[in-house]
């Protein structure tokens, strides 16, 4: 089964909201696999980098450019996400970048308010760009969810600083903005989606719970936004669209390489 188009009301939401959230979009046991395969992936750990929150907690993500295939570069391919965020973006998208966010049990670091266009404004002349994150694992106020501000990406991008070692929104903006508009808790099951606008204000709390929250992120560009400067990574690049059936297979054979090594490690 492939995606079902987003329906104008849907359409209308994100517009306004700058976020839509679709519970339960992949299937249970698709995101079971996912989980085993990237707790067992040895490469997904080793380009892990830390950041740490102004309290000192440290949250962990692992990001890439390229476009592997495997269980990661499968659902960037996935029509349930690349058909959806062109409706929205209203253009052709290609993939950015994607990451897999790890938030571990009792300390997993917060994040600070910030719009991922204030990460990537210095490489792109326009804000056309929008991000899926698939929730990996049940995500609550406990174990740190993301939270948005809805309608904050009609706002335009807003200055970022340095704040510990993450990029955040200026907090004196930030806390006049919350006094206009909604913060939410974007409270997700494993599976379901999250869309969201490059301009949305989100942060996350640290997980202070015994559960831990993983969720993969996979943003895009739209193609008539490429990068202004040659070094900036993100040029445009045709992106195939894949139904479930290929990003499955393509997510057995990956799950079949990483346990093969985690035998050949005990052996």
């Amino acid at each position: 089964m492939g995606a079902h188009p987003l329906s104008d009301e849907q359409v209308q939401q994100f517009d306004q909201d700058g976020y839509l959230i679709l519970e339960d979009y992949f299937p249970r046991q698709d995101m079971e696999l996912l989980s085993r395969i990237a707790r067992a992936d040895q490469q997904l750990a080793a380009i892990a980098v830390e950041r740490r929150d102004t309290d000192g907690r440290v949250g962990r993500l692992s990001l890439r450019y390229e476009l592997p295939e495997d269980v990661y570069g499968a659902l960037v391919h996935s029509r349930r996400i690349v058909e959806p965020l062109e409706q929205l973006l209203r253009a052709e998208v290609y993939h950015y970048h994607h990451k897999m966010m790890i938030k571990e049990p009792f300390g997993g670091g917060a994040w600070e308010w910030h719009q991922d266009f204030g990460y990537w404004y210095s490489g792109f002349h326009y804000p056309d760009m929008a991000s899926c994150m698939i929730a990996v694992d049940q995500a609550t106020r406990q174990n740190g969810c993301l939270q948005v501000i809805r309608g904050s990406h009609r706002l335009g991008r807003i200055e970022h600083g340095r704040v510990a070692d993450q990029t955040g929104a200026d907090p004196q903006r930030v806390e006049l903005i919350l006094q206009r508009l909604d913060k939410v808790y974007c409270e997700m099951g494993p599976g379901s989606a999250l869309f969201f606008h490059s301009n949305l204000l989100h942060r996350s709390d640290a997980n202070d719970s015994p559960n831990p929250r993983w969720a993969l992120i996979c943003c895009y560009n739209a193609a008539h936004n490429p990068p202004f400067r040659p070094e900036v990574k993100g040029q445009y690049a045709h992106l195939e669209r894949w139904g479930d059936e290929k990003v499955r297979a393509v997510a057995e054979n990956h799950w079949q390489e990483v346990s093969q090594g985690q035998e050949s490690v005990r052996g």
